[in-house]
């Protein structure tokens, strides 16, 4: 069942699917919130400019190797990314 309802999603919500997936794993390696890395990849553009785009190859790749393409997109954008820092900023 749910491969019939993967096969039924578009390539945007599988590029979408994907970008949470990375947000995700990134957050347990550094060991903070999906927030933070979700903070900081929406500062930094990261979602529409690096993650969209490389769904087609990225996904295909094994989790660690993802991961270390993300962090390595965040911190060539900001070689200062403190996890957590981001997210104090911010006034709800």
């Amino acid at each position: 069942l749910k491969k019939r309802s993967l096969q039924l999603m578009t390539e945007n919500q599988r590029a979408t699917e994907f970008a949470v997936y990375c947000i995700e794993n990134v957050a347990v390696r550094l060991g903070c919130s999906g927030y933070d890395v979700f903070l900081e990849l929406q500062r930094t553009d990261g979602i529409r400019s690096f993650l969209y785009p490389s769904y087609p190859t990225l996904h295909t790749q094994g989790k660690d190797y993802i991961v270390d393409e993300v962090l390595e997109y965040i911190y060539r954008h900001n070689p200062d990314f403190q996890p957590g820092k981001a997210s104090e900023e911010v006034q709800l």
